[in-house]
């Protein structure tokens, strides 16, 4: 199981040396930006590294909405995103997963993501893995709760999509972590990257906020639970810069070493 940390951008392989981390996440542009990104002086020394990449699109991104002038620019950053994230040898491309806005028929925020990978395939299709990252909040999501995320894949069901689990948002999004891995892979059957984040927000309270593993409201055993249950690699999306994710790292391979 390879595990790491989202880092910032401008060296992501010293940021994971720093933190002894085998897998870093990171963004290729401003994350609350529309700016498509820019080529990589160290594209080369990215993809030759041993150390395994990830890439978060930009938050602005949402493909569900009904919104033309937000839908259509999403379509087409996610691509432009997918696209750069491939060229540094990432190996998935995490997106949140939308909303619709209050009073809209969210089957329609599902069908628009049908339309988004629709999109894609006009020019050849994602070059890497997407994955669809579950959310904490709002009534109008579609990958907050389970049953959401069920009619989300249906939707998708003729296309190739990938699943990032955040215990952080599934916790704070109202869902059991008790269990959760089995009743998510009877969903999407599989799980593909796992974001492990303590929340300092309540069960159910909506509240994007991350804590460090051992600390927030979720006990530290279920989230390790999760993790060693999802077999999948883990990004820890914590505070504290390196000093705090290095912690959050050793704490999760001493966990799950112990068990092994």
């Amino acid at each position: 199981m390879r595990i790491g940390a989202h880092v910032d951008p401008t060296d992501p392989l010293a940021e994971a040396a720093a933190r002894q981390a085998e897998a870093v996440q990171f963004f290729l542009a401003d994350p609350q930006g529309w700016k498509a990104p820019k080529p990589r002086e160290d594209a080369e020394r990215l993809r030759a590294a041993d150390v395994d990449l990830y890439v978060h699109a930009p938050y602005v991104i949402n493909v569900a909405t009904l919104n033309n002038r937000i839908r259509i620019p999403s379509r087409k950053l996610l691509l432009a995103h997918a696209t750069a994230a491939a060229a540094v040898g990432a190996k998935g491309l995490i997106v949140h997963g939308g909303h619709v806005n209050a009073g809209q028929d969210v089957a329609v925020g599902f069908d628009n993501w049908r339309k988004t990978f629709a999109y894609a395939a006009e020019s050849g299709g994602f070059p890497l893995p997407v994955l669809i990252e579950n959310t904490a909040g709002g009534d109008n999501a579609c990958a907050r709760h389970l049953d959401s995320l069920a009619r989300l894949w249906d939707a998708l069901g003729d296309h190739e999509v990938g699943f990032c689990l955040d215990t952080c948002h599934a916790h704070a999004g109202g869902e059991e972590l008790l269990g959760l891995v089995d009743r998510v892979k009877a969903i999407t059957g599989r799980i593909d990257l796992i974001h492990a984040n303590n929340s300092k927000g309540a069960f159910n309270s909506g509240q994007d906020r991350h804590d460090n593993l051992t600390g927030g409201t979720i006990d530290p055993e279920l989230l390790v639970a999760v993790i060693r249950a999802a077999g999948a690699p883990v990004i820890v999306e914590t505070p504290g810069g390196v000093e705090g994710q290095a912690a959050d790292i050793a704490f999760l391979r001493g966990q799950l070493g112990a068990a092994e």
